[in-house]
């Protein structure tokens, strides 16, 4: 076998993964990264991936690698990712995403007496409102705003308190996710079914693992520091800017996604939506719901370029972070890092399994370094069906347990965005959070490898 191809590949892993751990631009450092082991490949005769109209010249083929990256993923997925980032965008500016909050955590106004189960229930609370706002940081303060007062009022510790808030966000599940979004894309799957049939039935016992250990890992910790509350004058109490009915909103994508999908056959003449459509139609009822309440045209119609901005923010964070790691993850299939990876796996006994296993926990552990679980996933996700057709097993079967463990790992990361926003507020540090954090969700981490491979 040829190792010279998958020892360069392996080092130019560790040398993006020192730079990103060092906070390097992620996105320069993987495209950069890309292109030079395309380079490398190309010289050292290796089969590099076809272009559909090259140039004729290698040196301009590298950038027309760019450039059908563009196309493609801006014609796809990246358009999808856009029409989410600027609806989830308006949500937040007209206040319906408050409503929804509030209206959602009205069930723990039942555990007054039990502050720990209270605590503990935001977890699956908050993980069904992230399926809606999937925004990790927007969510959390979002959480910070409205259950992180009540928390601290019915006895638990400020860290308590943050940590579930943030562990709401260690699941990116549902169509209006990033990484579904790019998952269900890369094997070729329906999202709503990706939703129901494979991301739900194992989030189920994960969130009750999640739930059961941050009860007694809090209540160990807050017997353990004995730490009295600081008076709360940092955190700002949740306003509701727009009606209740305004709830409605946030999760009317996914009610129009599970209604016309492949999976009901409601109507007698089949009609299907894809995400994009229903977030450019659920974007339209929230325009009428603004014009009945405001009755003013020109704000209304103005109040679109929220929209427009939202989709831009999320192409220069997201969408072009996905091209840069498509060109980075073409670099790694040229100097054959897949054929070494399997060949080293069936060497020391590992088959689709383990592979699977050690893609989950690389991927985990990325999320953690970088605080970012969109980079480690868009980076290592693309190789998924090359891996899988040649271990002749189904790509969902790895991709699923990658993609939850990326939004896992940055749940236990110090620089995560979620985990500073939210430690700014509650006046404690990121580390202290990881330390609350990192049982849990190593457990979970540990349930879902075994639950799902074996």
């Amino acid at each position: 076998m040829e190792i010279t191809g998958p020892i360069i590949a392996v080092v130019f892993v560790i040398i993006v993964a020192i730079l990103l751990v060092k906070k390097f631009y992620p996105h320069a450092v993987l495209l950069l990264s890309g292109i030079a082991m395309l380079l490398v490949s190309y010289y050292l005769n290796y089969s590099v991936p076809a272009l559909e109209k090259p140039t004729g010249f290698f040196g301009f083929d590298l950038f027309r690698y760019m450039k059908e990256s563009f196309a493609d993923t801006n014609a796809g997925v990246g358009l999808m990712i856009m029409a989410i980032g600027g609806f989830v965008a308006y949500i937040e500016k007209i206040g319906a995403s408050k409503s929804l909050v509030y209206i959602a955590l009205k069930p723990l106004s039942l555990f007054k007496k039990q502050p720990y189960i209270a605590a503990s229930l935001v977890i699956p609370i908050g993980q069904l409102l992230f399926v809606c706002i999937p925004s990790a940081a927007g969510l959390g303060l979002l959480l910070m705003a409205s259950v992180f007062p009540i928390l601290i009022n019915l006895g638990v510790s400020r860290l308590s308190a943050v940590s579930v808030i943030t562990a709401c966000t260690a699941f990116g599940i549902g169509p209006a996710s990033a990484i579904t979004a790019s998952a269900t894309s890369i094997i070729n799957q329906d999202a709503i079914s990706f939703f129901l049939e494979d991301q739900i039935p194992l989030i189920i016992p994960l969130s009750i693992s999640m739930m059961v250990t941050y009860y007694f890992v809090n209540r160990y910790f807050d017997k353990k520091e004995n730490k009295k509350h600081k008076p709360l004058e940092k955190v700002e109490k949740l306003e509701l800017t727009a009606p209740l009915y305004y709830a409605i909103i946030p999760i009317l994508p996914l009610i129009l996604l599970i209604v016309f999908s492949e999976i009901f056959s409601f109507f007698e003449t089949p009609i299907v939506l894809d995400t994009t459509t229903a977030m450019f139609i659920s974007l339209f009822v929230a325009l009428i719901f603004e014009f009945f309440r405001k009755r003013n045209i020109r704000e209304v119609l103005a109040s679109l370029k929220i929209f427009w901005n939202g989709m831009g923010d999320i192409f220069k964070t997201v969408v072009t972070l996905i091209i840069a790691a498509d060109i980075f993850s073409k670099g790694l299939i040229s100097l054959g890092f897949i054929d070494g990876l399997i060949n080293l796996s069936q060497n020391i006994g590992l088959g689709g399994v383990g592979i699977g296993i050690v893609m989950t926990v690389m991927i985990f552990l990325a999320s953690m370094l970088m605080g970012s679980g969109n980079a480690s996933f868009f980076a290592f996700g693309p190789l998924v069906p090359n891996i899988a057709a040649k271990l002749g097993i189904k790509s969902s079967s790895i991709i699923l347990p990658m993609q939850l463990s990326a939004s896992m790992g940055r749940t236990v990361s110090p620089v995560a965005g979620v985990l500073i926003a939210t430690a700014e507020v509650a006046d404690v540090s990121t580390f202290s959070i990881v330390k609350r954090n990192l049982i849990p969700l190593i457990v979970a981490l540990v349930i879902m490898l075994i639950y799902h491979f074996i």
